[in-house]
């Protein structure tokens, strides 16, 4: 349990270091799509839906690539990262993917020192 509670006191300081810059609490959504716009190179054009949802994509594969799970194959000539998934993500209930992913995303602010 503690283990969980470090995990959400790590998530709350990462929203609120957010939210000072940005000043609006961020969902995960919001979180990834950010992710995936710093790993395109901090474009800020407007993005249609599907560029979003491709976005978010690639902040999956980006955040879940420190865990071994994808590896970078290259960048296309429009700037946009493509992945390989090296092996399957573990199945587990909705609330511990959720937890997953958080502590994923929070290794990958570490490693570009925003936290």
């Amino acid at each position: 349990m503690q283990i969980q509670d470090d995990l959400q006191a790590r998530w709350w300081k990462l929203e609120e270091k957010l939210m000072e810059r940005f000043t609006k609490k961020p969902d995960m959504e919001a979180i990834l799509f950010l992710i995936g716009i710093q790993e395109l190179g901090g474009d800020s054009r407007k993005f249609t839906k599907e560029q979003k949802q491709d976005l978010m994509h690639v902040a999956v594969c980006t955040v879940l690539s420190s865990g071994g799970y994808y590896e970078l194959e290259g960048v296309d000539r429009d700037g946009w990262p493509h992945y390989k998934q090296l092996k399957e993500i573990p199945s587990m209930p909705l609330y511990q993917q959720e937890n997953f992913m958080k502590d994923f995303i929070l290794l990958y602010f570490q490693n570009n020192q925003f936290l």
